[in-house]
């Protein structure tokens, strides 16, 4: 199958390229760059060097339709929602890593990001992609919607709990670390070394755009309204999030239920991984022990002190929260195993 990936040159382009040019079944023929074009991969991802030897290109739409079967796009929000409709126009597979098809209620855009979508029209049709809840959607969809990272990992978290009906619907607090990786490959004040270094930074600590994803996704577990409270902080790491869930249980709660609860949902998910060990350093969920790869590890606590479960989930931002989900996806819209060249453990230490 030959694939093309627009906006191959940020962080999450890089992941995409390091799986797909190890894909079995996958060729890449294209990468597109606007700042990039004409030079090699390899200078831009240097790990990749001597893997390929393709260079960026410009954007050519009519070199997509002619020569890829499927698109991945891996561009700002904002800037897919003028390029994916046209490739779905010439008959492309789309596999978009942006926000810009995620949500299904057109208004959200407006609340959440600021602007109108325009082709609101394709947001029924999009698939959110994750694949523990949606793979039904994921097989027959045109368009997949790769989720965000941090909605990622609280969503995975948290719906054993709400489709189990054992927490408060409406008093949930999601606090997450992220790591440097996630604020893109693009410089910014708040991502330059010298003033994230060393530092554990809040920001947006309420009003957070994946809010609406989290809410949207949990919504489907139930009938009463979700309500999250969400509140990220960028911390001195470059990869990984850890999501803290802090939830209230609506009865007492017993350590061998929420085992069953959440080996019930994930048991046969081959990317879940359930950590709660009595021995050793690493007793719950840890993102140091997931860079690189497609897992996402959950733990929990029951605190009887004041009714709540704490929920830990935590994936590599770039890899479970990007480009190795996109790739999940991907296998399982061609029908192909979930695991083709995801199934491989971090290193360690790291």
């Amino acid at each position: 199958m030959k694939v093309g990936i627009i906006g191959g040159s940020g962080y999450v382009g890089g992941e995409l390229l390091r799986l797909l040019i190890q894909h079995p079944e996958m060729e890449v023929v294209t990468t597109t760059s606007r700042v990039y074009a004409g030079e090699y991969i390899f200078r831009i991802h240097p790990n990749l060097r001597g893997f390929t030897d393709l260079k960026f290109s410009p954007m050519n739409l009519d070199t997509l339709a002619k020569e890829t079967d499927l698109t991945f796009v891996a561009l700002p929000h904002g800037s897919s929602v003028k390029i994916v409709p046209k490739l779905v126009e010439i008959g492309q597979k789309v596999i978009d890593l942006g926000a810009d098809f995620r949500l299904k209620d057109k208004e959200d855009y407006v609340k959440y990001y600021g602007w109108e979508h325009p082709t609101s029209g394709l947001l029924e049709e999009a698939a959110y992609g994750l694949p523990e809840l949606n793979r039904e959607e994921i097989k027959k969809a045109k368009i997949i919607a790769v989720p965000g990272c941090m909605s990622t990992s609280a969503i995975l978290g948290l719906a054993p709990a709400i489709k189990e009906g054992i927490i408060e619907e409406n008093r949930i607090v999601v606090d997450v670390k992220i790591g440097s990786s996630g604020a893109g490959a693009k410089p910014t004040r708040a991502s330059h070394h010298p003033e994230r270094f060393g530092g554990v930074r809040c920001y947006k600590p309420i009003g957070h755009r994946h809010i609406a994803e989290i809410e949207q996704e949990l919504g489907k577990f139930t009938s009463n309204p979700i309500s999250i409270s969400f509140s990220p902080h960028s911390v001195n790491m470059v990869r990984g999030i850890l999501s803290t869930i802090h939830t209230f249980s609506k009865k007492e709660l017993e350590t061998p239920h929420i085992w069953k609860t959440y080996r019930g949902m994930y048991g046969n998910e081959p990317f879940i991984r359930l950590v709660r060990d009595k021995k050793g350093l690493h007793r719950l969920p840890d993102p140091k022990n997931v860079i690189g790869t497609n897992f996402c590890d959950i733990g929990f606590e029951i605190d009887s002190h004041s009714n709540r479960l704490v929920i830990f989930s935590a994936i590599d931002n770039l890899t479970k929260g990007a480009a190795s989900q996109a790739v999940q996806c991907l296998n399982i819209t061609i029908g192909i195993d979930e695991e083709t060249v995801l199934k491989t453990p971090s290193l360690h230490p790291a």
